[in-house]
């Protein structure tokens, strides 16, 4: 067992950060800021580094961050905090396409670098146990952690920050994923090894996945036809060409409805519009004022906002490294990449064939075409985390944490504390990353979250010693 420790006072507690990704990281490095040495933090994380997670763990060079360096930050009031790393350790000269004119986009995997490279300054302020967390227990203070490799952590505060589920398999294809070159998971290393260069592949999915998938694919040589269908054949945009302040305002007078809030949203565009600016900057402004814009939303309203709105929201906020939107464009000009609005199904398959059937939007009629590979790319499966990941299926059935009322994750109070079965809010059981974004709206990019991992570390760093020995609090209607 490794035992909480402590100072001789008695006042040094535990936080244990479950996920080592970036949301993990950027807690751990937060909450040292607030509080230097006051918390014995361990970070239970499989992967032999933190700050990577499945986001940041790419090789793949095709694999671009799309916010310019300058946004990406483990402080978002420190701008200019990852670009300044990059350009002091050289890093433009070694990767010469990072460098757009105005801006740096670095690989995935430059970014990892950054965030690992600063957690091994905290130095032995976090601990990394290299194993998996597979049940936490509630103690007469605290919790317990139970992991993968035998050990058990005493800990005063327990942060879920837990990785992003790989996408579901559509119902409607599930008859064919166990043949060969069908890929469920485009995120396992080496997931797209067998696609020879003249194959036929078939994307389930249009929007960033997509794009990384293609880009992958044209780099190790991949000259075949590409398909990528959604029901609405929606694809990432591309990035703003010049730097714009955030334009209009939601949140005076905010919507209590999805279609006044679309049609509130369009008139900041045409104003935007009248002004010579492009839609970049009132969609910037909706994803700052996104918490507000959210809680303002029954829940009905959010249920239809999700329902009929996030295609769009997806494509236009989460938008396209300029690298990647080149190689998107170019496929699609030479012929070699057709982004489709269709529905999938499986179909009859001879041989090692894949065949499916598609039926164009607002078609009856179905079309069977064959492809030599299916790739999944519909995006993380949040809403079956309690179901797919052990560690939540344990918590679930111990009534500490539920799943949001959307779907979307798991539910969280405004200040990231877990709601447990009964409605209780535990002190001193958080949850940070996008599975929180079931209450907060918006809570997927690097941005969002490290916002969102500096205000739990605030409220741990102020929060009295033996907090976790106060009784939960219910949450309000």
């Amino acid at each position: 067992m490794i035992q909480s420790e402590r100072s001789a006072s008695g006042d040094r507690p535990t936080v244990v950060i479950v996920g080592g990704g970036f949301s993990g990281a950027v807690l751990a490095w937060h909450l040292h800021r607030a509080a230097p040495d006051r918390h014995n933090i361990i970070i239970v994380e499989p992967r032999g580094e933190i700050g990577r997670g499945l986001a940041y763990d790419s090789h793949d060079p095709a694999h671009r961050i799309n916010v310019p360096a300058l946004k990406m930050n483990l402080d978002v009031d420190e701008e200019g905090h990852f670009e300044q790393w990059l350009i002091a350790s050289g890093y433009p000269a070694r990767d010469p396409a990072s460098q757009i004119p105005g801006a740096l986009f670095p690989t995935r995997a430059a970014f990892g670098d950054y965030v690992n490279a600063h957690i091994k300054k905290l130095g032995r302020v976090v601990t990394h146990i290299q194993t998996k967390a597979r049940a936490v227990v509630p103690q007469s203070a605290g919790y317990r952690v139970a992991c993968d490799d035998g050990s058990e952590i005493d800990a005063d505060i327990v942060v879920l920050a837990v990785c992003h589920t790989p996408p579901q398999v559509p119902f409607s294809l599930a008859a064919l994923q166990h043949r060969p070159r069908f890929i469920a998971n485009p995120w396992q290393p080496d997931a797209l090894r067998d696609i020879a260069p003249e194959h036929r592949v078939l994307i389930v999915g249009t929007g960033l996945t997509m794009a990384d998938i293609v880009a992958s694919l044209d780099r190790q040589g991949h000259r075949g036809n590409i398909n990528a269908v959604s029901r609405r054949g929606l694809r990432s945009q591309p990035l703003a060409t010049q730097q714009m302040e955030p334009f209009g305002d939601f949140i005076e007078n905010p919507e209590h409805t999805t279609l006044a809030l679309l049609r509130r949203v369009r008139r900041a565009i045409a104003d935007a519009s009248k002004q010579g600016l492009s839609w970049h900057p009132v969609l910037d402004q909706v994803r700052l004022q996104g918490t507000a814009i959210w809680r303002a939303l029954p829940l009905h309203e959010r249920a239809k906002l999700i329902h009929h709105l996030r295609p769009f929201w997806d494509t236009y906020r989460f938008r396209i490294a300029p690298q990647v939107d080149d190689v998107i464009r170019r496929r699609i000009v030479n012929g070699t990449l057709a982004i489709r609005a269709a529905s999938v199904r499986a179909s009859a398959t001879q041989g090692d064939d894949l065949a499916v059937d598609l039926r164009p939007r607002r078609s009856r009629d179905w079309t069977r075409e064959t492809f030599d590979a299916v790739v999944i790319a519909t995006g993380p499966a949040h809403g079956t985390v309690f179901r797919t990941n052990p560690l939540l299926a344990q918590i679930g059935a111990a009534g500490l944490a539920r799943p949001d009322p959307l779907g979307l994750g798991i539910d969280v109070d405004l200040r990231g504390h877990a709601i447990g079965r009964d409605g209780h809010a535990a002190e001193a059981l958080f949850v940070a990353g996008p599975l929180a974004r079931g209450t907060f709206g918006e809570l997927m990019g690097a941005p969002d979250l490290a916002h969102y991992a500096r205000q739990i570390a605030d409220t741990i760093a102020h929060a009295p010693i033996g907090a976790s020995r106060l009784p939960p609090h219910t949450v309000p209607a």
